[in-house]
């Protein structure tokens, strides 16, 4: 009797350092944010009483339907998030754990990542200016284009604003609205020349854009597997690899024509 309480004790003390470690691994902070859909904004409409997109120095045209810009939110740099929290989102599908260095640039701040986000904002504003009159085949010279949304950085609003301002200056290029009407979301950088390019983040993206009324979503084209990974129903995705491409599939899409819009 005497050597198996012992023996027990023995292995209790042991088990003990064991699961003071289990404890402190518990509450560790861990290295990732974690992200989820976030909110979304039309590019035609107006964002806190101010126009998102305002044109001077040509036409502008009156819109219907909705370009919807779509956005994730994660913790912030200084968020420390422990097992229990990162193990909860990896197992949700409207939750996606990633490697803070992958979100936010080491060694900041969260006012300086606010900074560097606002600063990757107006340097796709301006891209995407110049894509859309581009490809609109008119002067920067002559038309100002002004762009507005307010407490949204980074730079994965661009595509849209470019498809916003062909919108409101020429529609489908026949009078009719580019987007036919419908609520149509998307994500993508641009650059000037109408390059679309991946941004990250689009299965949470396609959520955001389902909750909030679209019907179509233009992604990026190599980020087509990751947007079918959690797409809404009845959601269409459509692949672009430019500015042209993506005109060119709306306007296919508001006239039937299947055979001309591409898939993922």
């Amino acid at each position: 009797m005497l050597s198996r309480l012992t023996r027990n004790r023995a292995l209790a003390l042991c088990a003990l350092p064991v699961a003071a470690l289990f404890a402190v691994v518990g509450f560790a902070p861990l290295p990732f944010a974690i992200a989820q859909p976030g909110s979304t904004a039309d590019v035609l409409g107006a964002d806190k009483g101010r126009e998102v997109i305002t044109i001077s120095g040509a036409p502008v045209r009156e819109t219907e339907g909705k370009l919807l810009m779509t956005t994730i939110v994660a913790t912030g740099p200084s968020v420390d998030n422990d097992v229990a929290t990162v193990a909860d989102a990896w197992f949700r599908t409207d939750r996606a754990v990633l490697p803070r260095d992958s979100v936010y640039p080491p060694g900041k701040s969260d006012a300086e990542v606010a900074k560097h986000n606002l600063g990757q904002m107006k340097q796709s504003q301006d891209a995407a200016v110049l894509a859309a009159l581009g490809h609109l085949e008119l002067n920067p010279k002559d038309v100002k284009v002004t762009l507005h949304l307010a407490d949204i950085g980074g730079p994965s609003a661009g595509f849209l604003f470019s498809l916003g301002i062909v919108d409101k200056l020429d529609g489908d290029g026949a009078g009719q609205d580019l987007t036919g009407g419908r609520t149509i979301a998307g994500t993508g950088t641009i650059q000037p020349d109408g390059t679309v390019g991946a941004v990250g983040g689009v299965s949470l993206k396609t959520q955001a854009a389902g909750r909030d009324g679209a019907s179509v979503f233009l992604v990026p084209k190599a980020e087509c597997a990751d947007a079918q990974a959690e797409l809404p129903k009845g959601m269409r995705l459509i692949p672009v690899s430019t500015l042209d491409d993506a005109v060119a599939s709306l306007r296919a899409l508001d006239q039937g024509q299947e055979a001309k819009i591409p898939r993922c």
